[in-house]
């Protein structure tokens, strides 16, 4: 999930497969683009966005938060066409099976802000009263393994968090990245907001899309974006709406405070996982 930035005031932004948040700011960074054309027409034709792809030790980093790897790139999936989207809530081809599920989760080497966050984002979801429910450890094998990196602003915005897209054998994305740079929580974070991120990133995780994955501009600013037809990766959830919805907590950019799950996500989650 990914943050915009502005000289004073704060604005409306967000940021395997890996999803992260991002954070704008006035600072412009120029970096060298390592991604060839094969791998932005692989991208493209996936049904993700081309924009500020960067590669990463793991993969290629995509719409802010979402991690691709080269194999998955190279995957040959038949599923569903994709719908053109408007502004419905949107899934991936993988989910997770083997339900019902208890997926643990740990935090490594980060601070009380993060270990509180996670136990925000975990009692949010188990509400929900899903067959899939969550559970932080603290020790033995986690399923999602929550750590951390230190990035700063680069090209208008900072990455808040990133994960991936569940796996072609059912089990969720194994890791979540939270960015512990200052300029993305500041030196003493806000527990709901950090939540809010990690809560955002396990939507990836268990196989959601961004909500305004076809035009980032409604969370993130900037030029509308339709990346058009593809017959992978985004699959429409039968009863959400077909017309923006402010309130999503998968919105591709975080408006930089707690956001949580509206009427509409908890539609498309019950419609995956009830």
């Amino acid at each position: 999930m990914k943050k915009q930035i502005l000289a004073v005031i704060t604005c409306l932004a967000a940021g395997a497969m890996i999803s992260s948040c991002n954070k704008n700011n006035t600072q412009q960074e120029s970096q060298p683009n390592p991604v060839s054309d094969q791998v932005l027409a692989q991208i493209k034709a996936n049904g993700f966005s081309t924009d500020n792809v960067r590669k990463t030790e793991d993969g290629y980093l995509v719409e802010g938060d979402i991690l691709l790897t080269a194999d998955q790139l190279n995957e040959k999936v038949s599923t569903p066409t994709l719908r053109i989207a408007n502004n419905e809530q949107y899934r991936t081809n993988q989910l997770v099976t083997a339900l019902p599920r208890v997926i643990k989760v740990k935090v490594s080497n980060l601070g009380t802000a993060f270990i509180a966050g996670a136990d925000t984002a975990i009692a949010r979801y188990n509400r929900l009263g899903l067959r899939i429910t969550f559970q932080r450890i603290t020790s033995g094998t986690a399923n999602i393994t929550i750590q951390g990196f230190n990035q700063g602003p680069s090209g208008g915005y900072i990455t808040l968090g990133s994960s991936g897209f569940p796996t072609s054998s059912g089990s969720p994305y194994g890791t979540i990245k939270m960015n512990t740079n200052a300029a993305a929580y500041g030196s003493n974070p806000n527990v709901l907001y950090v939540g809010s991120v990690i809560q955002h990133e396990i939507g990836h995780c268990i196989g959601m899309r961004h909500t305004d994955y076809m035009d980032r501009s409604y969370s993130c600013g900037g030029s509308a974006v339709n990346e058009g037809a593809s017959t992978v990766g985004a699959v429409q959830i039968p009863g959400t709406p077909s017309t923006p919805d402010a309130n999503s907590w998968m919105l591709a950019c975080s408006n930089g405070g707690n956001r949580t799950f509206n009427a509409n996500d908890v539609i498309a989650l019950n419609y995956l996982y009830h």
